[in-house]
């Protein structure tokens, strides 16, 4: 068994800790804010992001940069998209190259363009780099549900001792070499689960859902494959997969974001109820940016942003898309 650091005490950081420790790991969280380790410690639970969980004392909870990741084998970055470079620079100068980091985090950075693989190749550059997606949410995880992911790196070795390292019972890996496809289904479908919460909220039914996934998983994959991705890896856990369970779970922030903002909530209020960080308003831009350089059409990222960023009406939006010119599938 492995040492392993889980960066982020977030509910997807913690729910992988609370698995991997049942399962025989040496595991410590570490969070930046010293009360929220102290509080986590002290309830035996992390009672503002995945309140109910038991976390066992076996588990090290620590705001220490250096203590959190002494001797770790593995360490996992459960940061948010938008503050994973900022944080992996600061632990960046106390890890070393016989340390690998798995980012479960699903999103691409605003401004670089980058996926996070790239970004944390940049900080982190002495160690290996794995991808972990699919469609897993941290209550479920944590409560032991059968969930399924699917791990990616440069070195093929690597991801299979990840795949070694995490299967359990409860908790099954898949391989697949393809990151590219991988991060960028992980990331778009986000942003088509905002709409299809949208969807929801303006009271449409599942016929508009399932146009909303199906159409959407054409525009994912379409911009995938343009930017180097393979077909098989959007039929797969992190494409497919995940775009259904994040477009039809309550458990999807990015799903709970979007009917709030079809019930006529503005952007901030919607993001002050959820709680928690909705990556697919952060990744929406860059998804739109990613569209235009590689002149992809992509009708439903447009119009997410409009509704997102230019207070546009979302029953207007949704009459433009089905308005558009017809064309064959």
């Amino acid at each position: 068994m492995k040492k392993i650091s889980v960066l982020g005490s977030g509910s997807w950081g913690t729910a992988l800790a609370v698995m991997l420790d049942k399962y025989g790991h040496d595991v410590t969280i570490w969070t930046r804010r010293e009360e929220a380790a102290k509080a986590i410690i002290n309830d035996g639970e992390n009672k503002e992001y995945l309140p109910g969980v038991v976390i066992n004392k076996s588990i090290k909870v620590l705001s220490s940069k250096e203590e959190a990741v002494k001797n770790a084998d593995i360490i996992i970055s459960a940061i948010p998209s938008r503050s994973v470079r900022s944080c992996l620079r600061e632990f960046s100068p106390i890890l070393n190259e016989n340390q690998v980091i798995v980012n479960v985090a699903k999103g691409l950075e605003e401004g670089t363009l980058l996926r996070l693989s790239q970004v944390l190749k940049e900080e982190v550059p002495q160690c290996e780099i794995c991808t972990m997606v699919g469609p897993s949410h941290a209550e479920e995880v944590a409560r032991g549900i059968p969930t399924v992911c699917a791990v990616s790196c440069d070195n093929i070795e690597t991801a299979k001792m990840i795949q070694d390292e995490f299967s359990n019972p409860n908790f099954r890996l898949y391989t697949n070499t393809d990151t590219i496809g991988m991060e960028m289904g992980a990331a778009i479908k986000n942003v088509i689960a905002l709409a299809a919460g949208v969807s929801d909220g303006i009271g449409f039914g599942d016929n508009t859902k399932a146009a909303l996934m199906t159409r959407g998983l054409a525009e994912i994959t379409r911009l995938g494959i343009a930017m180097g991705g393979k077909l098989e890896t959007f039929m797969g856990l992190s494409g497919i997969g995940d775009l259904i369970v994040t477009c039809t779970s309550m458990h999807s922030r990015n799903r709970r974001a979007g009917i709030l903002l079809g019930q006529g909530k503005k952007l901030n209020e919607a993001l002050e109820e959820v709680h928690m960080v909705v990556e697919g308003v952060n990744t929406a831009k860059a998804v739109y940016e990613f569209a235009k350089r590689y002149n992809v059409d992509m009708p439903i990222i447009e119009a997410v942003n409009k509704v997102l960023f230019e207070d546009k009406d979302v029953k207007e939006a949704v009459m433009e898309l089905m308005m558009r010119e017809t064309k064959p599938e």
